[in-house]
């Protein structure tokens, strides 16, 4: 969120002109109409309420209100051993580069973790995921491409039994366009984990590209229907001035967002700090 700072300090005084000026810099931070007009008018009931005056004292005001609508992030909950991540996503969002990285932020945390490559329908999925699975040292556990998902899954499984591992990351295809596909695909996974590894803590991550703004906002609400969804990964927010879309995106689906990815490598994925992602969009510059 750009020029926050520049245009307070351009005002004297608490007026409707620098509500104006603060919601177009949220608009154009990717934040969305409707996101906007309601922080903002949360912002003007909080000026009278508390009866600031100063213009500094409003990016205060603003920074509390932005973080109450972006929420708490949470870590994963994986309570029991193993533990079950599954990832869903649109191609293109950043799925098979979020599980490496995720898996490389689990492996750095002590956890032993296996991958399970249930994307079978594009040959590419699995050889890209293998290398960045080789990246961040887990194993991945594959077929040939056209495999029965669910077949990947339950050989995954026995083989975190089987080395006694931590955490399986469970890649999925992601095929929004036949929705039916989807459902059925993700409910077969469910059983064969379910009948397998019963008890077991289980997360359903959610990726999007968090700089395509209103298309991210329509894969929420759609892969919403489809899953039970327990977190979201924002990918490519890394030196981009949309990260208002994070709040767009809360707002449309009320999902908690667990990872942001803010960079190619592969320890550039982080556990999403609520205080410290305002802080930053407050203080980023414009980009040119």
């Amino acid at each position: 969120m750009n020029r926050v700072d520049d245009v307070i300090k351009a005002f004297r005084r608490v007026d409707e002109d620098l509500l104006e000026e603060l919601e177009e810099i949220m608009i154009c931070a990717d934040m969305g109409m409707e996101t906007s007009e309601e922080i903002i008018e949360e912002l003007r009931n909080k000026i009278k309420e508390d009866k600031i005056t100063e213009p500094g004292a409003v990016k205060d005001a603003l920074c509390a209100i932005l973080r109450d609508h972006v929420g708490e992030g949470g870590d994963l909950v994986l309570d029991t051993t193993p533990s079950v991540v599954l990832v869903i996503g649109v191609n293109g969002v950043g799925k098979t580069t979020s599980i490496g990285k995720i898996a490389h932020n689990l492996k750095s945390r002590g956890k032993k973790v296996i991958v399970a490559a249930a994307d079978t329908f594009r040959a590419a999925a699995i050889e890209q995921l293998a290398i960045w699975c080789d990246r961040a040292g887990v194993d991945l556990i594959k077929q040939n491409e056209g495999s029965d998902p669910a077949s990947v899954v339950y050989d995954a499984i026995a083989a975190t039994k089987k080395r006694g591992a931590d955490v399986l990351v469970v890649d999925t295809a992601g095929r929004l366009h036949n929705k039916k596909n989807l459902m059925d695909e993700l409910a077969k996974i469910d059983r064969v984990i379910g009948r397998e590894l019963p008890g077991a803590s289980r997360e359903t991550l959610l990726v999007l590209d968090a700089t395509t703004g209103q298309n991210a906002i329509e894969q929420a609400k759609e892969f919403k229907k489809a899953a039970d969804i327990t977190g979201l990964v924002l990918t490519k927010l890394d030196g981009t001035a949309k990260g208002g879309a994070v709040f767009a995106i809360k707002n449309t689906v009320d999902i908690p967002v667990k990872f942001i990815g803010v960079g190619e490598q592969i320890d550039d994925m982080e556990p999403f700090d609520a205080d410290m992602f305002v802080r930053a969009l407050l203080e980023m510059e414009e980009e040119q």
